[in-house]
């Protein structure tokens, strides 16, 4: 029998006990934050919009921010049974889709220095990551072994 999969919306953010798959469709310039503490086997996956949620008040959505998405996953997490002191991360998306933007500013770039910057904040280690480039991915989580698949059209699939 599978694992149940679980599918992550953009802008939100979904947190599982083993054995469940964390799916999230069509990151471009987003960034899927997968989230695993090997001990307890608890994962989270966010699909995260933008970098920062100032200038928006009220915050409709926790998940679309990174400053607010990744502290909503931790919570979760730990409502789940994770200790925070074990919890590592692994990264994906935050690629540049439009040719119109400059060279190094781009939303997908911005998002990738905000969840490094929150996650550096949390003191959470990124252990994998595979950020950048033109390409769109989906990324599939698994919450029994912490292996996040990244899939793109062009260069197939790499296990993070």
């Amino acid at each position: 029998m599978s694992p149940p999969v679980i599918v992550v919306d953009i802008a939100d953010v979904k947190a599982a006990t083993r054995p469940a798959k964390l799916v999230s469709i069509g990151l471009g310039s987003c960034v899927g934050v997968a989230l695993f503490d090997s001990g307890s086997k608890v994962g989270s996956l966010a699909h995260i919009m933008l970098p920062s949620s100032r200038g928006f008040d009220p915050i409709d959505n926790r998940a679309k921010y990174v400053d607010t998405a990744i502290p909503l996953a931790i919570e979760k997490m730990l409502k789940l049974g994770a200790e925070k002191s074990r919890i590592v991360a692994k990264i994906a998306g935050g690629a540049k889709m439009f040719s119109f933007t400059s060279k190094d500013d781009y939303i997908g770039r911005k998002n990738v220095l905000a969840v490094k910057d929150v996650l550096k904040k949390e003191d959470i280690r990124i252990v994998a990551e595979d950020t950048g480039g033109s390409v769109g991915r989906t990324i599939e989580f698994d919450t029994s072994s912490g292996k996040l698949l990244v899939k793109t059209a062009r260069q197939g699939v790499r296990e993070l």
